[in-house]
């Protein structure tokens, strides 16, 4: 029997998959390390947990409306226009399984079968699947280490064509780190604005920042605000991966269609950790402002040690929890008897002769790099990096 031929198309995602080999290597005994998958290694707020417990006792364990209750979509809205300066109503806030979810759902609002969606690489590795998922083409826009690994206004100018429908905007970005400034925002905005395409921006980050301060693209006017669908969560800011809330905020005919195909989908995001995001949202921020701090800490420690190992080299980034290691110099090179032929090769013969997981860049659209997270604790990073050491010596 045939089965869906887009669907069986769908790539895994490769961080997952190095999460998942690198969790049962770990349960069957072995000394391994992982730097793969984009999870805060702090524990939720107490707080946040206490109002999850008394939503439980209250008996606030019923369906909720499908885009989310009242409560929580104004306190979305309120910290939108506290945060980053964005006017938006209920009606225009959708509450969903996870920002990957809100994602989901805004690709399907907006696309159409033949429509292109322009990607800047290196990309998080869901964005392709996704737009593929909702029937359109994913389109590249290669970006350079050199250049911040940010786009120009004018090379998103020149990738734009008829068929374009939308861009992803993720700043700060997985798994680069970078970070836009306002300039930039409002010189892509305007070409955005100027052809009428969709922007799909991915602000999950946004609490993490440690050079400058995060600006919300569709914040600068009217226009640009109608054409923007903002997608957040409390997944990173607030260490909150398994409670699996993420939100969008968009026009009323695009939060509309992202509602309906929500309610048929998924009934509703869960009613306890809607509770929850509520007190994450309007309780005190301080965890969360200790957590950057600690971050940055060890963005710091992982980048200088980087850049002290001969043959690899890395930027230092602005934002998220990630570092991109370029390897361009041992491409060709054999370690440890294995042909480095790309990321794919250094990240399996690593992991086999080291113990150390990290995620191929390949998977994000970039051959030459391999991604480390810095989402794990300071004594698991100097020892990867040890090991990173021991590696290339041999």
């Amino acid at each position: 029997m045939d089965l869906s031929a887009k669907n069986k198309a769908i790539s895994p995602s490769p961080t997952l998959s190095i999460d998942a080999k690198f969790k049962a290597m770990k349960a069957a005994g072995e000394d391994v390390v992982g730097f793969g998958t984009g999870e805060p290694d702090f524990d939720t707020p107490q707080y946040i947990k206490d109002a999850a417990i008394k939503a439980i006792s209250d008996g606030f364990t019923k369906y909720t409306p499908a885009s989310g209750t009242l409560e929580l979509r104004n306190a979305i809205a309120e910290k939108l226009k506290k945060d980053n300066g964005l006017e938006y109503e209920a009606k225009n806030i959708v509450v969903s399984n996870g920002a990957k979810h809100s994602l989901v759902n805004a690709f399907s609002a907006i696309l159409n079968p033949g429509d292109e969606v322009i990607i800047p690489a290196p990309f998080w590795v869901s964005y392709p699947e996704m737009v593929k998922m909702a029937d359109g083409t994913p389109k590249y826009l290669y970006t350079k280490e050199e250049n911040g690994f940010k786009f120009s206004a004018s090379e998103l100018e020149n990738a734009i064509n008829d068929k374009t429908k939308a861009l992803v905007l993720n700043s700060p970005s997985n798994p680069t780190g970078m970070v836009y400034n306002k300039k930039e925002l409002e010189e892509i905005a305007d070409v955005c604005v100027r052809h009428n395409i969709f922007v799909i921006s991915d602000e999950v980050y946004e609490k993490l920042i440690y050079e400058g301060k995060h600006i919300s693209i569709a914040s600068f006017n009217d226009k640009i605000k109608d054409l923007t669908i903002t997608i957040n969560g409390v997944s990173k800011s607030y260490a909150m991966t398994g409670w699996r809330i993420g939100y969008a905020a968009a026009n009323d005919e695009v939060a509309k269609i992202m509602s309906n195909i929500q309610s048929h989908a998924a009934s509703n995001p869960n009613s306890i950790a809607q509770a929850a995001t509520v007190a994450a949202l309007k309780g005190p921020q301080d965890e969360v402002e200790e957590m950057r701090k600690v971050f940055k800490e060890r963005r710091d420690y992982m980048v200088e040690r980087i850049n002290s190992i001969e043959g690899v080299s890395c930027i230092k980034p602005s934002g998220a929890f990630y570092v991109m290691m370029n390897i361009e110099k041992l491409i060709g090179k054999t370690i440890a008897g294995v042909e480095i032929t790309g990321s794919d090769a250094f990240a399996e013969a690593f992991l086999a002769k080291q113990k150390v997981a990290l995620v191929p860049g390949k998977g994000f659209g970039d051959d030459k790099y391999l991604r480390w997270s810095y989402a794990t604790s300071m004594d698991n990073i100097k020892e990867g990096l040890s090991r990173l050491e021991k590696f290339l010596n041999e």
